[in-house]
């Protein structure tokens, strides 16, 4: 399909409204009055899609009856919903991967129940509960995947991918720190092991940009993932290295503020082929406003290039 700057596909993460409903109670199972709260505010901010992430609506988890609730309030307020994120539900979590492939497969076929093709996985696991405590969870170590079970991540992201194909959608995999798409050349490795031509990488970087770690030139990892990318988590960051104490501080901040320069990432994606749906993301403070803002900036790099 052919987008204008106008009509790309630019979602709301919906990260910011949490789980809870008006009143306490889960999301997930409030009446679709309390799904039509935070939707109007996402359609109020002028988004005409989102990204009901699974930190707020299981989607793969709801009933025929709810689903169908689910679609209408969205269509009662201009949302159509190019793409699913999942969040920190592993395929590989040691307690819980049997369940969460379960989950994962079932999403795929409730997302096509909705028209949406594009479905977002990562092995980023649960925080611990050092990250619980801290004030950016980034801050403290997470999971780390065992590379002795690779070889049963690559075969799982093929089952997923053989039932999104079968449904005639595209999977993509989140780039995500100490899981086996943690570094640029481990997510590129993974996908060509995976072999499958419906799966694509989620390139948010940004996960690595914000680590107090040493770093890979940002050139040099857009050069390696844009290529493979389908669907493209995007937020940025302020990081700032001391050389003589080795001291890195990181916080979030606009896109165009932050060290990424996307309007030159953008530029490189399309120029490559680049047409997945975008998905604004932003941590503290403000965070619509700011997703609002991203989006609006979005808009302006792809004016100048289209």
């Amino acid at each position: 399909m052919t987008y204008t700057a106008e009509t790309w596909p630019i979602a709301c993460a919906m990260l910011p409204f949490g789980g809870k409903d008006s009143t306490g109670g889960p999301i997930q199972d409030a009446p679709a009055s309390e799904w039509a709260k935070h939707l109007s505010l996402v359609s109020k901010l002028g988004f005409t899609e989102v990204d009901p992430t699974d930190t707020w609506v299981r989607v793969g988890d709801l009933s025929e009856a709810r689903l169908r609730e689910f679609a209408q309030v969205c269509a009662d307020h201009g949302l159509t919903v190019p793409a699913i994120s999942t969040s920190r539900r592993s395929v590989m979590d040691a307690q819980r991967g049997d369940e969460y492939l379960d989950y994962s497969l079932r999403l795929l076929d409730k997302a096509k129940a909705i028209g949406c093709d594009m479905v977002s996985y990562g092995f980023f696991q649960a925080f611990t509960p050092a990250q619980e405590k801290a004030l950016w969870f980034w801050l403290a170590d997470g999971h780390v995947d065992d590379p002795a079970r690779r070889d049963e991540a690559i075969a799982k992201t093929q089952q997923l991918a053989d039932r999104a194909a079968a449904n005639g959608q595209q999977i993509t995999l989140e780039m995500y720190e100490d899981t086996y798409v943690g570094t640029c050349d481990e997510a590129v490795a993974f996908l060509k092991d995976v072999d499958r031509p419906n799966v694509g990488l989620n390139p948010d970087i940004p996960n690595y940009v914000r680590l107090h770690r040493p770093m890979e030139p940002i050139q040099s990892m857009w050069d390696k993932v844009l290529p493979h990318t389908n669907y493209w988590h995007v937020k940025n960051y302020l990081r700032d290295e001391d050389p003589a104490s080795g001291v890195v501080t990181t916080f979030p901040t606009s896109m165009e503020a932050g060290i990424i320069n996307y309007r030159a990432a953008i530029t490189q994606a399309v120029a490559g082929g680049f047409t997945g749906a975008f998905l604004c993301e932003h941590y503290g403070g403000d965070a619509l406003g700011n997703i609002a803002r991203n989006r609006d900036y979005i808009r302006g790099v792809l004016a100048t290039i289209l």
